[in-house]
C-alpha cells in the first residue's frame, strides 16, 4: 500500500505561483511513475505532467514552459511547481503513483486562480 498526501494549494491571483507538494508514505519513485492531474469543475481529470522513474518528465501542451514536476527522493516528495498560473488552472489537483504494485491517488488539493 502506498498513501499520497497533497498540500500547497489555495487561491492565488492570475500571474501569480503556487507549488504543490505531494508526499508518499514510504520511498516509492525508484518503482513507481508519478503523476498530477487536473480537475476543473464539472470536467474529467486530465494529466498535466508526469515523471518517470528515471526522471524523464512529460507536460500537457497547456502548461509547458509555466510548471514543473520534480521528486526528493530524500523526502518522498513530488512537486509541481506551477508559474503564470492562469483562471482555467483552477480546479483539484491530485498527484497519482503508477507502477507494479497498482495505482494510487492522492485525495487531491484545491487550487484556485482569480482575482
Amino acid at each position: 500500500q502506498v498513501q499520497l498526501v497533497e498540500s500547497g494549494g489555495g487561491l492565488v491571483q492570475p500571474g501569480g505561483s503556487l507549488r504543490l507538494s505531494c508526499v508518499a508514505s514510504r520511498n516509492i519513485f525508484s518503482m513507481y511513475a508519478m503523476n498530477w492531474y487536473h480537475q476543473a469543475p464539472g470536467k474529467q481529470r486530465e494529466l498535466v505532467a508526469a515523471i518517470s522513474t528515471g526522471g524523464n518528465t512529460n507536460y500537457a501542451d497547456s502548461v509547458k514552459g509555466r510548471f514543473t514536476i520534480s521528486r526528493d527522493n530524500a523526502k518522498n516528495t513530488l512537486y509541481l511547481q506551477m508559474n503564470s498560473l492562469k483562471p482555467e488552472d483552477t480546479g483539484v489537483y491530485y498527484c497519482r503513483a503508477i507502477g507494479l504494485g497498482g495505482i494510487y491517488w492522492g485525495q487531491g488539493t484545491q487550487v484556485t486562480v482569480s482575482s
